[in-house]
This record gives structure tokens, sequence and C-alpha cells, in this order.
């Protein structure tokens, strides 16, 4: 088959709706893309873990602490099947990483912002988790299958986490004075950086038009951001805060909320690693991988011995 045949053939599979596997053709951009996304959401639930892993020994009770450390380690997982995802692409995790630690490679903005207070362990779960399953959800459905598998699982936990997250906010915006102006403070810190979670507007995003097409992707930032404040600005309602938006408002003909415009400048600061965390989160992410050389390097020598062990038994035998 030439070129050409292969290229026609993969482009029935995904205009048929049947998933692409690892030894599929396909071609190099969808490949690439493919490695750059997956990647990106792997080193996101990596990083992840720094805001939240700052209130585990400052959580309010004991039950609260438990909850945030599963959470932790639900994120760590997420990570782990998705690198897995993207080594079936022809990429090693290790290469992945080294694009992490030095910079190269993104992964997302919301991640680089403080965790001030206990409400901001709230406020992420209701709103960044949120956004997460947002965005997810639909990839449940991407036309590469290990991926597709892999946002399963994920989401299956990140609705968890979500719950979880409202629950804080519910807690404190039901409680004291204080506490209900802790939940509306977190609110106001996170709502916009949320939004900004699914990425430049439609006509700015230069990979979302192809992506579309490759049913890599199956909603467009903009559709993705919009159905995310329609449903979040009605929790926000039962949670009995304002959401810090003073354009906000229904607009009947359309069917969803207006809202006021997102300070872009802001995000693509913060994308290009000048914003409010980003050397601290790189910085301790690079730490932790050098401090944990001696558990890798003695994991590997275990797994040479039992080779080995295996080896001569087999000659035995």
């Amino acid at each position: 088959m030439s070129v050409q045949s292969f290229q026609e053939h993969f482009d029935s599979l995904i205009d048929r709706e049947v998933t692409i596997e690892p030894k599929d053709w396909m071609p190099n951009d969808y490949r690439k893309t493919l490695i750059r996304q997956i990647s990106q959401h792997a080193h996101s639930e990596i990083i992840g873990m720094l805001p939240e892993g700052n209130w585990i020994t400052r959580a309010p009770s004991l039950r609260r602490k438990s909850v945030l450390l599963a959470k932790i380690q639900d994120e760590a997982g997420h990570g782990l099947y998705l690198y897995s995802a993207a080594e079936t692409l022809g990429v090693t995790r290790d290469s992945l990483y080294d694009q992490l630690h030095s910079g190269k490679a993104k992964y997302s903005s919301i991640f680089n912002y403080p965790t001030i207070t206990w409400a901001d362990m709230g406020a992420i779960g209701w709103l960044v988790d949120g956004a997460a399953i947002m965005n997810q959800v639909p990839l449940c459905r991407t036309s590469y299958g290990p991926y597709a598998r892999a946002m399963v699982r994920v989401c299956k936990e990140e609705s968890f986490h979500q719950r979880q997250g409202f629950e804080i906010m519910l807690t404190l915006s039901k409680g004291t004075d204080v506490q209900h102006k802790m939940a509306q403070d977190a609110f106001n810190r996170w709502w916009w950086p949320s939004l900004m979670m699914f990425g430049p507007p439609d006509a700015e995003s230069p990979h979302t038009e192809q992506s579309v097409r490759w049913r890599i992707k199956r909603m467009t930032n903009d559709e993705l951001r919009q159905k995310f404040i329609d449903v979040t600005v009605e929790q926000a309602k039962v949670l009995g805060l304002e959401v810090p938006d003073k354009d906000l408002k229904w607009n009947e003909e359309r069917g969803h909320y207006d809202f006021g415009p997102i300070n872009w400048d802001e995000f693509w600061n913060v994308v290009k690693g000048n914003g409010p965390c980003n050397k601290q989160r790189l910085e301790t992410r690079k730490k932790a991988w050098e401090n944990g050389q001696w558990v890798r390097d003695a994991a590997m020598a275990h797994a040479e011995k039992r080779k080995a062990r295996k080896a001569e038994a087999a000659k035995a035998a």
C-alpha cells in the first residue's frame, strides 16, 4: 500500500468512529499531537499533586486528611495511566520526564497558583476537578484507544474528587461568617484560572480544529468552557456564593450564560513560566525526582535479580 492508501484507510477509520490502536498506521502529525496532549495531561496530574500536598499536614480533621491523601494518590495513578498511554506511541517515559524537568513540556497553568487557605482545597476539587471532568469525559470517546480506555478510570475517580471539593465548599459556606468568607475568597481566586483551563479561544488555538477533525477532541475549548460555566453557576447558587463576574447574566436567546472577558494576558504569562508558583512547582518536582533516584535504582536491581533467578531456574529445569 502507498502512503496515500494508508492515509485514506486511516481517514476512513476516523470517519467511521473506529478506534485507532497502537499498531495501526497513523499520520506522524496525529502521533505527535497525541504525544503532546497525553504527556501534557500526565504532567498536569503529577504537578497537580503539589498544591494539595501542601495541606496534608494542616487538614482540619483526620477525616479530611485521609480523604485528601486518597485524592492525591489518585492523581499519581492518573499520571501513570497517561504516561503508559503515551508510551504506546513510541515515546519513552524518561524522555517525557526530561521534557517536563527542562521546562520544554507544559502542564495545566492552573497548578501554578498558590493554595493559601483550606478553602482552596474545596475550590480545587469543585472548580479545577470539575473543569477537568468537563474536559475529560468526552475524551473517553477519543479516537486513540489507549487514551480513551485510560480516561474511563480517570473520570470515575475525578468525579469523586469534584464531590469532595463541593462538600468542603458546602460545609464552609454554611458555616460561620468567617468560614463563608473563606469559601467566597477561594471562589474569587480560582474562578477565572479555572475558565482558562480549557485553553485559549478557538480562534486563537493552534491545535483545536485539527484535533476535533481527528476526533482526538470531541468539543472545542469554547464549547467546553461555556458548558462548565452554565453548570457551575447553578452549583454556586446552592452554595450561596457569588460568582466573581459582574458581567455574568443569563442569555435567554442563546440558552447560556454570558460572561465577562477573560484575562488572556495573565494566562499566557503563566504558560510562559511567569506565574506565582511556576518556579516553585518545577523545582519541587525536580528535587523529588532526584531524591527518588535510589528507589528507582533499587527497583531495577531487584527486577534484574528476579530475572536472573528465573533464567537459572529455567536452565536447571
